[in-house]
């Protein structure tokens, strides 16, 4: 099998990026996009002179202004953001056909059999990055590895405005000096694990052998015994579609009742309009769903159909799944099934107009 060469395209804060395009004023200001901080709104995406001040994606707009009372908060014009993916989208096509979108503002390519500059992904990259500037004004960042697990991290090397390039001869090299934070798929309750088990980085982990692994994470033993080696063999696909979004949170000490499990639904739902700002309008959302591990590993996932996605309709679905074990918890989890909508013509709402 030849070599494969991925680029992994991500736009430095796209949103905000686009505002400040548009209103020169708000440049080199602390900026977010998101909604108002008195209807309970929440950060979509913001610059990084308020980055440098703690906010965040998936924040709420209150918590941000306390972290930087100079914010401004703009609310996100949608056809604006979507009309600016399509143009870098009609960009990537020369170049390649094997797209695969993550965001509005995010995508793998595959130029493995690219006939562009002679098939060298470096400069590819390099020319997808100058006609983005030059097209739309904004900056994006690239990564360029031979799979999607190392391109994704090579993007975010040398943000904002930043390529990076891990070569097939880099690899081992690389990921050896990794820290396990950066791999694909563990958070902070399978970091900590890693940590109490003296692994911090790849390297420690290439000491464990696959069965061990195993053994300690499950089927994940078997994903991060070759991550560490650099291995990810997911193809890019130009037909990806998503069947819901969700976030879960696996808990440190177990939840040991209802009312525990709801103080938690606020910050599992500000993560969720997250990620829910990022869908593009080809999808509508669905039923609301809610997951509930147990202590002993036993789980229920409850679903309901025209319920809404509010934070008491949610309150409601947790009850119930919780009532279903009523013992402590150890996960939660809330999400949205998702319509798709390719091909037909409705228009996606992203954000409540205030």
């Amino acid at each position: 099998m030849s070599q494969r060469k991925i680029i992994h395209i991500d736009c430095d804060c796209f949103y905000a990026a686009i505002e400040m395009r548009d209103d020169p004023r708000l440049a080199g200001k602390p900026l977010a996009v998101g909604g108002s901080a008195d209807r309970r709104g929440v950060i979509a995406t913001c610059n990084y002179e308020a980055r440098a001040f703690g906010v965040r994606s998936a924040m709420s707009s209150h918590h941000a202004l306390k972290l930087c009372p100079d914010l401004t908060i703009v609310k996100p014009r949608m056809d604006a953001y979507k009309e600016a993916s399509r143009e870098i989208h009609n960009i990537f096509r020369e170049y390649t056909e094997l797209i695969e979108p993550l965001s509005l503002d995010e995508a793998y390519l595959d130029v493995s059999d690219s006939p562009k500059f002679s098939g060298s992904a470096t400069r590819i990259a390099d020319d997808i990055r100058r006609r983005v500037s030059q097209r739309l004004h904004i900056t994006v960042s690239a990564g360029v590895a031979p799979n999607k697990f190392l391109a994704k991290i090579a993007s975010d090397w040398r943000k904002p405005n930043g390529l990076f390039v891990i070569t097939p001869a880099q690899v081992q090299d690389f990921v050896a000096c990794l820290p396990v934070t950066k791999l694909h798929g563990v958070g902070k309750v399978t970091a900590d694990k890693l940590g109490r088990l003296g692994i911090v980085d790849c390297k420690d982990l290439r000491e464990w052998d696959r069965l061990a692994l195993v053994r300690e994470f499950g089927s994940f033993g078997e994903r991060l015994y070759g991550l560490a080696r650099g291995i990810d063999e997911r193809v890019v696909h130009n037909d990806s579609r998503r069947q819901s979004v969700s976030v879960e949170n696996t808990y440190d000490s177990d939840l040991p009742d209802l009312a525990s499990c709801l103080e938690k639904l606020p910050e599992l739902l500000e993560s969720l309009g997250g990620r829910m700002a990022r869908i593009d309008d080809s999808y509508r959302p669905g039923k609301p769903f809610v997951k509930v591990k147990f202590h002993d590993f036993t789980q229920t996932t409850l679903e309901q159909a025209g319920a809404g996605r509010d934070l008491e309709s949610y309150r409601q679905l947790l009850s119930q799944a919780f009532a279903r074990g009523a013992k402590p918890v150890r996960l939660l989890g809330i999400g949205v099934r998702l319509h798709d909508l390719r091909g037909a013509h409705v228009q996606l709402e992203l954000f409540t107009p205030e």
